[in-house]
């Protein structure tokens, strides 16, 4: 059951960073839980850079949940209009409000002297609808105005385009939004803003000059592989720690995504359903869809998976050049040793064709040969380059 944490329950230290987020599964070291504590106690927010999958979100998730903090998540994506991030006009319900309040209007200008004066009394009364009352908030707004106590996640920040950088310097800097109708909205708690990135593009460094900085990698094994023991995987201590030295082998290869933290956990989980007693290739084959994302990066992860299992197994070449899953039914035909010192030193072929060319080279009945006699072998007819060409030509219009 999920312990209840008052919503002003901060960090006391460092030390107490480390211990609470490792209470709620959340395996921080030392520089990341010190990064943390800063967060809370200089009322700055933090940007964290790194890989897809390193933990990044889950950090504010944690965090949240650690100080009693409501999670408000502000998602990024490219072409995102920055009312989708601070705030709109609810134009409906404003219409829906002038309908009812036509004959009230009415009479409001019912004596002006003229168009002008009728203009300038509703003007006079523009106000009403332009309140708080017509304002939608979204993720950036409401985090200010909250009465209760926020943590902001702004996700994927590097996903958005510039412009929604722009639109976060006044907020990140001064935990403020100006809204041109009404004001500026001030925090009366600033909230712990949490930005994330995986590095698509440089973000603005006026951006991260307002913020602390960290940047996630994937952790070493042994932090991995504490970070699997807390989700209570139901794979044994023994198997998840052979499991964590197989995706780290996965990540030295030139994959288009390496597999992640959360993914290790996922394979973990996968082969402790499966009720897997023992890591072996074939297991690891048929599951390896968990952590590797992308048809070539199985392609990869398949033929070094025999190795990581077991450094001594021979794996197939896969140089050969056939990959058809029946069986072969080729008939190679090699050539003798010397002939094949000829087409070393002659790449074209011309030298090895012209010596298997010599007279009597073959038996009597050979080719259709009358037996019994001798074959000459008819003069060689010299043909032209451009009687070849159009030779050539003419086959292939057939």
């Amino acid at each position: 059951m999920p312990v209840t944490v008052p919503a002003t329950a901060s960090f006391s230290s460092v030390d107490d960073v480390v211990t609470r987020l490792t209470d709620l599964g959340y395996i921080a070291d030392r520089r990341l839980a010190t990064t943390v504590y800063l967060v809370t106690r200089m009322n700055k927010p933090v940007l964290l850079e790194g890989p897809a999958g390193v933990g990044k979100t889950e950090l504010a998730k944690s965090l949240a949940a650690a100080t009693g903090r409501r999670l408000l998540r502000l998602q990024c994506y490219e072409g995102q209009d920055e009312a989708k991030a601070l705030y709109e006009w609810d134009y409906g319900k404003q219409l829906l409000y002038t309908q009812m309040l036509r004959e009230k209007i009415g009479q409001i200008v019912a004596d002006a002297a003229d168009l002008h004066e009728a203009i300038e009394r509703i003007g006079a009364q523009e106000s009403v609808f332009f309140s708080e009352r017509f304002l939608a908030p979204r993720p950036l707004l409401e985090a200010i105005r909250a009465e209760d106590p926020v943590v902001l996640l702004i996700d994927e920040v590097d996903r958005a385009d510039e412009a929604l950088e722009a639109v976060l310097l006044e907020m990140l800097g001064e935990f403020q939004i100006s809204v041109p109708e009404i004001g500026t909205f001030t925090a009366t708690t600033p909230p712990y803003v949490v930005l994330t990135s995986n590095n698509t593009r440089d973000l603005a460094a006026a951006l991260k000059r307002r913020c602390l900085h960290m940047f996630l990698d994937y952790p070493s094994a042994e932090r991995e592989l504490q970070i699997v023991r807390s989700k209570d995987t139901g794979l044994s201590e023994v198997l998840a720690a052979q499991l964590v030295d197989i995706v780290r082998g996965l990540r030295e290869l030139e994959l288009r995504k390496a597999p992640s933290i959360s993914e290790t956990i996922d394979w973990a989980r996968t082969l402790a359903v499966l009720g897997v007693q023992e890591l072996t290739a074939p297991v690891l084959a048929e599951t390896v869809s968990v952590v590797v994302k992308y048809d070539k990066d199985v392609r990869k992860a398949l033929e070094v998976i025999p190795r990581l299992v077991d450094p001594n197994a021979t794996i197939p070449d896969s140089a050969h050049g056939h990959h058809h899953d029946h069986p072969h039914h080729h008939n190679h035909h090699h050539l003798p040793h010397h002939d094949h010192a000829l087409a070393e030193v002659d790449a074209d072929g011309a030298a090895v064709r012209a010596a298997k060319d010599m007279p009597n080279r073959f038996d009597d009945g050979y080719y259709g040969t009358p037996k019994g006699t001798t074959a000459t072998p008819a003069p060689r007819t010299q043909v032209s380059r451009e009687q070849g060409n159009r030779s050539f030509a003419r086959r292939r219009a057939l």
